[in-house]
């Protein structure tokens, strides 16, 4: 159960850092709020995941759950650029997610 906490915890975080763009540096009331709430939740699921999760597996997964989703929601939404290198070590973060999984006993 921590695992899927984690990855909940982890969308929560793409959407707090997706939500960074869109209140225009927090000058924006809804979507300030609603990063807020998001960085908040994203917290409190990743705190109640490190319970039985190490928390240098917990958070190096958090992160990547939210690197790897950010960047990919920036080329969606905001236009960056998709090359193939960054699509690459994008690539690399996610093995590195599964890998951690893996060897720290994930589902």
């Amino acid at each position: 159960m921590s695992w899927y906490t984690l990855v909940l915890a982890g969308l929560f975080e793409i959407g707090w850092a997706i939500g960074l763009e869109y209140s225009d540096g927090l000058s924006k009331p809804v979507p300030t709020i609603a990063t807020g709430i998001a960085l908040v939740i994203s917290m409190v699921l990743l705190a109640r995941a490190v319970e039985d999760l190490p928390i240098g597996t917990a958070y190096a997964v958090w992160t990547g759950i939210g690197a790897v989703g950010t960047a990919s929601l920036g080329i969606v939404l905001f236009d960056e650029p998709a090359t193939l290198l960054r699509l690459g070590f994008v690539g690399l973060i996610v093995v590195g997610i599964v890998g951690l999984n893996l060897v720290s006993g994930g589902h």
